[in-house]
């Protein structure tokens, strides 16, 4: 790493890859033909393009997002011209795939922007045809009215596209009763390389033939998958195992059905991964609802137990049987998410739960279930006396289908749970979806576990015992070149020993990188099979080039397990950058950060854009290059720019920023300007992901360079100028609330909403009741008798002067309990410094509050904040920043200080109609049990409170204000709070979110109350 020097200054990055001539003229090509849809060729859009949910990455020329199957169409069109022979493509859906199925050199055709219509339900007849981007859960939860869904269940199902599920014959949980994506194909669109539109469907063999006999390219698809499907039957009879996991990369067996004497081309491009044609809808056929469930969790003292005794539990006739080792089950234990599952996944009398199956059974008919969970508990039980070594523990019958959906939540959240491994090696897909006969996986993993065993690896499995399925990921560090020699050769002994088991290599997740060992699972024979198809959809090999097979009678290579990686490119990074910059490095790609449900609170900007690199894994991505171009010109990002010689002055700055020249800092600042700070990520993320940690950093390092916005210093100097404003509000907000200062507030500074000082101020309020307002110096001087029974409130920027009538709320709040309240005076704390990137300021502050605060609460006082958000700081930032006392006091968010003062008997008068509770994203988050708490404190006082699920509500501190992000600001709002808000009326709606309550009032013209102002207005 490069010394530290005066002069170092962020560089421009403008020496990136650039596009390929031809790619440019195609592009070009594009851009002035019909094509309506969009077109991306920038460095930021290429590099989160160019990695997915696997260990590799490759950088792609550009991206195309087509709006309709005609932009489609005509982009494959102008790409038939002679001139752009050489160019390839890639579809891709979710990018959720662990082997990068669709990961290219070429041009990324993205179709999860705009290809994500639900087009028909046919409930009487239980079929749905949809558009290939919709997100999997999106479709389930647009059946559900009608009593259907669509079976096929990944964990990925937030996020994944029904595309890029057809594309790999996704499956997953309950595979041997809901089959694989492929079962439920009635017929797919496809636009072929050339621009014409495909439809299959299943037709006799006999309208094939017809079909075959054309002279066209549909023509000679058809000819082709006869004379491979129909004529080769026998060999392949005799070559594919008979497994429920049947996944082959171009399904020969199934193309063809003698049964009923048909062919199904779609069955051919179901797990084709992108190489035969772009598929653009699917008409899926659906499953009922099974509207009961029971979870039968079975315990054991460790994994292999589990293992040994899966095959005694498929006898029960279950929908499914999951299995869950100690790795995932101890990495779950420190997550936001055993909050909701421990009750369910408990030790047994003392000893510790080291693996778990899952046994579900499902039906539409309740009495349909109880016969099956009666016997397997019998069975159990049975079981469990005449086998105490056997290392079942016991086990727990969960019929609350809540809290099924809570397990099965960690259940899918294991794949980026093992991405949480300490130290530098962490769990990695790339031999991890191995199938075997469901009777030989005990003994297949016992070799497994030993191969890696023998290597000195740490691991984590979890995964489908019915099916014969386990996901395995040894931990490796790819930034080490050895370990990369190791992921090859364990890809090797994997092949061998799969294949020593009557298995296959890739049971659930595809081919993409690992197609090199297809011709030694299907045979010479029938792999030329393949390569034929292959030639007949993409005779120049332009279609996803290299996976699955390369076209006939050419000799293009297959990819390799040995392509380049992200380790490669993150071992450019210097260990001191990396540790600086952890939070990024941790990305694994999972893309939990993608969900699609407007409910979750994980990460809005990304909802409210649809822009990968608006989200977190897309941050980390940028981020990650940022650092590693920084090294490569000799830029020391591991050091703040405060801790080194300021080299570059005001004018300079400004000049930087104007400067037109193509600059990769500002295509990175453009990702963090969207965050809305809410931290959401942090806890959401399995592998904490925190953006705005590391956005502070960056913002602080750019900033070095280029000029700050007025708007940075209007909100830095929030806690200087409020307090002298509370002064005199009423002139105040005369002065700052006309519309001249507006309009001047609205150009100058491009803010916008803000809200007027509270009239009387806070110090005003509690002056006229007499309660007393404390500097800490003069808290400290207080006698032991004038200590007794005080609640110290620690002010924050926002209640304090925007919302006084809240703090004495809190204030009657806690004099009704029996204490006394307390006003601290206001000394900051920063929050907003830390948000803009002032980071030299910030750590000013939070080492002098930190000070202050820790002598109050060595003096024994009780400390309560209002604003979660606030409080959450003390609890997270200056632990990063403040250089002593960071974690030597402790301020208590307004519920956990409730939920011990509280008396636990009724205080107040029941009220039936219940009020509804929309907590803050960060509390939500960080605080997991923050509703929980507040419903005990309600119910104390008999009050009726209900959580209800929502998203971000827009605002997110100073976000919402700003006059460039109003407009997503109100799109957040809409998708989840608007709703919630008409639904049940601002009257018995609370929110416990500053930002929030100014969204409503901002939007609604009405104000809703925090939950404390209903404790205090109930309680007698």
């Amino acid at each position: 790493m490069t010394a530290t020097t005066a002069s170092q200054v962020l560089p421009r990055h403008h020496t990136l890859a650039a596009l390929q001539q031809v790619y440019q003229d195609y592009l070009q090509a594009l851009q002035e033909s019909a094509f309506q849809g969009d077109i991306d060729s920038s460095y930021g859009a290429r590099l989160i393009a160019g990695t997915d949910n696997s260990v590799y990455q490759t950088l792609p020329q550009a991206i195309i997002y087509p709006k309709t199957e005609q932009d489609l169409q005509e982009a494959m069109k102008i790409a038939s011209a002679a001139t752009f022979q050489e160019i390839s493509f890639s579809p891709r859906g979710g990018g959720t795939g662990t082997n990068g199925q669709s990961l290219t050199q070429g041009i990324v055709v993205d179709l999860s922007r705009y290809f994500t219509e639900v087009l028909e339900i046919n409930a009487e007849e239980g079929w749905a045809r949809v558009q290939t981007g919709v997100v999997k859960d999106r479709l389930n939860d647009a059946l559900a009215p009608y009593g259907w869904f669509f079976s096929p269940d990944l964990s990925t199902s937030n996020r994944a596209t029904i595309g890029g599920m057809i594309n790999t014959d996704a499956s997953g949980q309950g595979s041997l009763v809901y089959g694989k994506t492929s079962d439920h194909i009635a017929s797919l669109n496809t636009v072929l390389l050339n621009g014409e539109l495909l439809s299959t469907s299943k037709v006799p063999k006999q309208e094939a033939e017809t079909i075959a006999s054309e002279d066209t390219t549909i023509g000679r698809i058809y000819r082709q998958v006869i004379d491979s499907c129909v004529q080769q039957r026998q060999a392949i009879e005799a070559k594919f195992p008979p497994l429920n996991r049947f996944l082959t990369g171009y399904d020969l067996k199934h193309a063809y059905e003698p049964s009923d004497d048909t062919v199904d081309v779609s069955r051919l491009l179901a797990g084709s991964e992108g190489t035969l044609g772009f598929i653009t809808e699917a008409k899926l056929t659906l499953t009922r609802i099974p509207r009961h469930k029971v979870l039968v969790n079975v315990k054991y003292n460790d994994f292999q137990s589990a293992l040994e005794h899966a095959p005694f539990l498929v006898k029960a006739r279950a929908t499914s049987v999951e299995t869950i080792d100690s790795s995932v089950l101890n990495l779950a234990r420190n997550d936001i998410i055993w909050e909701s599952v421990a009750p369910h996944l408990s030790d047994v009398d003392g000893q510790t739960m080291n693996g778990i199956n899952m046994v579900e059974f499902t039906a539409v008919d309740a009495s349909e279930i109880e016969d099956k969970v009666d016997k397997l508990s019998d069975m159990l039980d049975q079981f469990i006396a005449e086998n105490p070594a056997a290392g079942v523990i016991g086990y727990q019958v969960c019929r609350e289908q809540a809290s099924i959906k809570t397990i099965y939540a960690m259940r899918k959240k294991a794949v980026g749970l093992l991405g949480a491994t300490k130290g530098s090696r962490k769990p990695v897909a790339f031999a991890e979806d191995t199938a075997v006969p469901p009777e030989k996986l005990a003994a297949f993993i016992t070799e497994f576990r030993q191969l890696l065993d023998d290597h000195e690896l740490h691991y984590g499995m979890f995964g489908h015992v019915d099916a014969g399925v386990l996901h395995v990921r040894p931990a490796l560090d790819l930034k080490n070149p050895d370990d990369e020699v190791l992921l090859r050769k364990i890809s090797d002994q994997v092949a061998a020993l799969t294949a020593k088991y009557g298995g296959l290599m890739w049971g659930e997740h595809g081919k993409g990188y690992r197609s090199e060992y297809a011709p030694a699972f299907f045979g010479e024979g029938l792999f030329n099979e393949l390569r034929k198809i292959k030639a007949c959809f993409d005779p120049h090999n332009r279609l996803n080039p290299g996976k699955i097979c390369t076209p006939a009678n050419r000799n293009d290579s297959l990819v390799s397990v040995d392509a380049t990686k992200r380790g490669s490119f993150d071992r450019q990074i210097p260990v001191q950058v990396q540790a600086e910059f952890q939070q990024a490095m941790d990305c694994n790609g999972n893309g939990l950060c993608f969900n699609y449900d407007t409910s979750s609170a994980m990460c809005p900007s990304f909802k409210m854009s649809a822009e990968r690199r608006y989200s977190p894994k897309g941050r980390a991505g940028l981020i990650r290059e940022w650092l590693r171009l920084n090294e490569q010109t000799g830029y020391d990002s591991g050091v703040l720019p405060y801790a080194r010689a300021k080299s570059v002055g005001w004018f300079k700055k400004i000049g930087n920023s104007w400067s037109a020249k193509p600059d990769f800092n500002h295509e990175v600042k453009k990702s963090m300007d969207k965050c809305l700070a809410c931290k959401a990520c942090a806890s959401q993320c399995p592998v904490k992901v925190d953006v705005p940690s590391f956005r502070a950093k960056f913002l602080a390092h750019y900033h070095s360079r280029y000029a700050r916005p007025l708007k940075d210093y209007f909100v830095k100097t929030v806690e200087q100028t409020a307090p002298l404003m509370a002064k005199a509000p009423r002139l105040s907000n005369a002065v700052s609330h006309n519309a001249l200062s507006q309009w001047l507030l609205r150009k100058l500074i491009g803010y916008v909403d803000a809200p007027e000082q509270s009239v009387p101020s806070l110090t005003q309020r509690f002056g006229e009741r007499n309660w007393p307002v404390y500097t800490p110096k003069q808290l400290l001087a207080l006698s032991d008798d004038e200590q007794e029974g005080c609640v110290v409130i620690v002010q924050d920027a926002f209640t304090s002067f925007y919302e006084a009538n809240l703090v004495e709320d809190f204030a009657e709040l806690v004099s009704r309990l029996g204490f006394k309240p307390v006003l601290l005076s206001f000394i900051g704390n920063g929050k907003a410094q830390h948000v803009k990137g002032f980071l030299e300021e910030f750590t000013k502050t939070a080492t002098t509050v930190a000070g202050q605060l820790a002598k109050l609460q060595q003096q024994g006082f009780p400390m309560v904040g209002l604003d979660a958000s606030t409080v959450l700081c003390f609890r997270d930032e200056y632990r990063q920043f403040a250089t002593s006392h960071a974690t030597d006091f402790e301020v208590l968010t307004v519920d956990e200080w409730l939920v011990k003062a509280m008396p636990e008997v009724a205080l107040g008068n029941h009220d039936n109609a219940p009020f509804i509770l929309l907590s803050h994203c960060t509390e939500k988050t960080a605080l997991p049990s923050s509703a929980n708490r507040w419903q005990q404190v309600f119910e104390r006082a008999g009050i009726n409170l209900q959580p209800v699920a929502v998203g971000c509500c827009g605002m997110a501190g100073t976000f919402g204000h700003e006059l460039e992000n109003k407009v997503d600001s109100l799109h957040l709002y809409d998708l989840s709070w608007r709703e919630v808000i008409a639904d049940y009326g601002t009257e018995r709606v609370l929110a416990t979110g500053f930002s929030c309550r100014s969204q409503v009032k901002r939007i609604e013209q009405q104000r809703v109350k925090h939950p404390l102002q209903i404790l205090a207005d109930k309680l007698i």
